[in-house]
């Protein structure tokens, strides 16, 4: 019996696409961006995430190499998320993909309400 690769191993692309694209990761990575920050912190700016889905994201994107996860010799204990290299890297070829979807959502918008009178 062979073994078999571990899923998304064959294609490179899937297997970043398959991180990056959750619903909560680039969220994440964007505030991270702006340098480093707290669990609850987190929680605040991005609103509607739960803390269990918070720390599952903040989980994978450490595995991944992206985020760095700290720490602190406090009592109580308190924990500070940083960006690493390898996710600043792909934050800034990510800023521009942001930034489209900033300028064009109300026009996305605009077409799926179109699409949907039509479709009706």
């Amino acid at each position: 019996m062979t073994n078999s690769p571990a899923p998304n191993q064959t294609c490179p692309i899937r297997d970043v696409l398959d991180r990056i694209g959750d619903a909560w990761s680039l969220l994440v990575m964007f505030e991270l961006a702006n340098g480093p920050c707290h669990f609850n912190a987190l929680r605040r700016v991005i609103g509607t995430i739960s803390q269990r889905m918070l720390a599952v994201t903040l989980r994978h994107l450490e595995r991944d190499g992206l985020v760095a996860r700290e720490v602190l010799p406090l009592s109580p204990p308190r924990v500070k998320y940083t960006l690493t290299p390898l996710g600043a890297s792909l934050i800034e070829r990510l800023i521009p993909l942001r930034d489209w979807a900033l300028d064009h959502q109300p026009s996305v918008h605009a077409a799926r309400l179109d699409y949907d009178a039509r479709a009706a």
